[in-house]
């Protein structure tokens, strides 16, 4: 079956009340239990003081907590190894060698001072999933492949070796860590002289699926226990230069004054006023700010400010830009400063496959649980696996909606709910 076929198979599949797949299985669910208790011990991998983690990419707190998520992959009766980007891979072969994997997975690297939550229970739950299936003696029509990827805190970096490859730019550039990408391959036991070992190309899986902290407030507040991702946001970065005149604070008369800081100040006012100006879940954000020469008494004469626009149409990404860019502009020549805007990064927004959304909410209704529909305002590995095949998220709630902090925490039993989901997800896209 190509993946046209498998397309159209899983539209005629999501077209359907009834799950296609026997009765036994259907009434599979995983240990919910046992997922928790594996989050509460992969979170003494880096524990620090405020209750949360920081289990860097390519630390030994990382490399510590890999070796037990090596060990309960075994444990699921998965064959376990890493692979040259040093990516965890957990395979069971299906009853028919000539289809495409289904592939599942996550992260379990944090950012400093992170939760215990994000990654991990996308990773947990798709090894328990796996650990069901084998205790049940349920074996899939499909190869099953469990991949938990390497530092995508860090820019998705072991997916994206299988997606699109590594340069050596990439592999030179130091992570958080202190190692550069290259030595950090290495230290988690991949081989970075193999990387084009593991690089795939389009259509080489049949589907892939994770399970995900929504990492913000919506399904909390809603009190609603499953998200149907629609996509993942593009982002796009610009640095925004400012160049106005530095002088003497005390001696130069408001009137006289190229203050490029309080016209950055007017531009960033802007960005939250043209962003908030229509309907949507666009974001736009100033986190940076740069002022020179940066004293008390010089009257800034030169400010870069970093700009982040966040949508899952590219187009309204653009335009909003194009409406910001004239603002600042016309606030420049206004205040007789100069702007100029360079971007820095340009990721593409990667939307997910319709008939596997449609397949989540009826794994979702099957099981008695209420889903919505929503866009990920962060990125993720699977816009990486979104360039091999069809691709499809699910979202449980984020208590308070807090995420990259001690403070993250999903309930037990929406971790359950989540799991479940994608158990019978994988159960439905298999039996296509």
């Amino acid at each position: 079956m190509n993946r046209r076929e498998f397309n159209q198979s899983l539209l005629s599949c999501a077209a359907s009340v009834a799950f296609p797949i026997p009765r036994v299985q259907a009434a599979l669910r995983v240990d919910g239990a046992r997922i928790n208790q594996h989050l509460a011990a992969l979170s003494e991998f880096g524990k620090n003081p405020q209750g949360g983690v920081s289990r860097v990419a390519y630390t030994e707190f990382d490399r510590q907590g890999r070796e037990a998520v090596l060990g309960w992959m075994r444990e699921a009766d998965l064959v376990a190894s890493i692979d040259a980007a040093a990516n965890l891979v957990g395979q069971r072969p299906g009853r028919d060698a000539s289809l495409k994997p289904i592939v599942l997975g996550s992260h379990i690297d944090s950012v400093p001072q992170g939760g215990n939550y994000d990654g991990d229970v996308g990773s947990l739950s798709a090894i328990e999933v796996a650990r069901t299936l084998a205790a049940a003696g349920v074996t899939l029509r499909h190869p099953l492949k469990i991949l938990i990827f390497q530092n995508e805190e860090g820019g998705t970096i072991g997916s994206h070796a299988l997606a699109d490859g590594l340069d050596s730019a990439t592999l030179d550039r130091v992570a958080q860590s202190g190692k550069t990408i290259r030595e950090g391959i290495r230290f988690l036991g991949g081989d970075p002289d193999r990387l084009d070992s593991v690089r795939r190309a389009k259509g080489d899986i049949a589907a892939y699926v994770e399970l995900h902290i929504e990492q913000g407030g919506t399904l909390d507040q809603r009190q609603i226990p499953i998200g149907v991702v629609l996509g993942i946001v593009g982002i796009r970065h610009w640095d925004v230069t400012l160049e106005g005149f530095a002088n003497h604070a005390g001696t130069t008369p408001m009137d006289q004054r190229r203050d490029a800081l309080l016209v950055a100040a007017q531009c960033i006012q802007a960005v939250n006023r043209i962003v908030r100006s229509v309907p949507g879940r666009q974001v736009g954000t100033v986190g940076r700010l740069r002022v020179e020469p940066g004293a008390y008494n010089v009257i800034p004469g030169r400010v870069v400010f970093g700009l982040e626009l966040r949508d899952l149409e590219d187009a309204r990404t653009l335009g909003f830009h194009r409406q910001i860019r004239a603002e600042c502009e016309r606030l420049g020549r206004a205040g007789g400063v100069t702007v100029a805007f360079q971007e820095s990064l340009a990721s593409v927004p990667a939307l997910t496959t319709p008939a596997i959304r449609r397949v989540i909410t009826d794994a979702a209704r099957a099981l008695g649980l209420a889903t919505l529909a929503l866009p990920s305002g962060a990125g993720h590995d699977a816009q990486e696996m979104a360039r091999l095949g069809p691709m499809g998220m699910i979202f449980i709630p984020s208590v308070g909606g807090i995420s990259h902090s001690p403070k993250e925490f999903s309930r037990p039993q929406d971790i359950e709910n989540g799991a479940n989901v994608l158990l019978h997800t994988l159960l439905a896209l298999d039996a296509v």
